[in-house]
């Protein structure tokens, strides 16, 4: 009976302790949003859903994590010389939402941009390079993440 009484009152502790609260914490939202299209209007879509989605989670206190990948004709949202929304996401990316979002650019796509083009493809500083933007989207998507193509 003691052995029983000190167990439940372990469990108990455990369950209100400040540990057992740090492990059970809601689950962090997370949206991956494929751009493919050379179009400002759809890279412009693809911002304003970024946008919202981390204005509505941060008005309810909740974390949120975003990663636009741009891969085809799309990777022009973030080529240095071809980019329609480039301030903006400068401001995105370092004022408004600093740590909340990534800009994926693929690099498949910018090595055969520069095959075709003759000449180097420079992508934003705001954006990170990775391996391919499709498999960045499957292995996204595979841990979890919500998925959106606007």
């Amino acid at each position: 009976m003691r052995v029983l009484l000190r167990l439940t009152a372990v469990a108990a502790f455990l369950l209100l302790s400040p540990l057992a609260k740090s492990q059970a914490e809601e689950p962090k939202h997370r949206l991956v949003i494929q751009v493919d299209q050379d179009d400002p209007a759809v890279m412009n879509l693809a911002l304003n859903n970024a946008t919202n989605v981390i204005d509505y989670y941060r008005a309810k206190g909740e974390s949120v994590d975003l990663d636009i990948v741009t891969y085809g004709p799309g990777l022009n949202m973030l080529r240095v010389d071809t980019s329609p929304v480039k301030d903006r996401i400068k401001r995105i990316k370092e004022l408004a939402y600093p740590g909340t979002i990534q800009f994926s650019a693929c690099n498949n796509t910018r090595e055969n941009m520069e095959k075709k083009e003759g000449h180097p493809v420079a992508v934003m500083s705001e954006a990170v390079l990775v391996p391919s933007g499709v498999v960045r989207l499957m292995e996204l998507q595979e841990k979890g993440w919500s998925y959106l193509r606007p």
